[in-house]
């Protein structure tokens, strides 16, 4: 996590923005009155988002415990992927 103060990011704006999106970084950006703000990629917001969905809903979060203990404690198979071809 990086973090830039105002001017600092304002002055290195391009450089930044390109570090949240092409690095995945997560930057803070500090404030005065510590009314600071986070910045990160469209990319990152949008999976956090879509995990905040899924996770929320009680009967989703269960489902993927249920198969986390499942993958954690061996009880899966493996299958070879068929090849479809073309016109199918």
């Amino acid at each position: 996590m990086l973090a830039v103060n105002y001017t600092n990011l304002r002055d290195n704006m391009k450089m930044y923005m390109d570090k949240v999106t092409e690095d995945y970084e997560t930057m803070i950006v500090t404030r005065k009155d510590n009314k600071n703000v986070v910045m990160i990629s469209e990319e990152s917001y949008n999976n956090l988002m879509e995990n905040v969905y899924v996770m929320g809903n009680k009967v989703n979060y269960d489902w993927l415990m249920k198969g986390k203990a499942q993958l954690e404690n061996g009880q899966f198979a493996v299958h070879e992927l068929i090849e479809a071809e073309d016109g199918e």
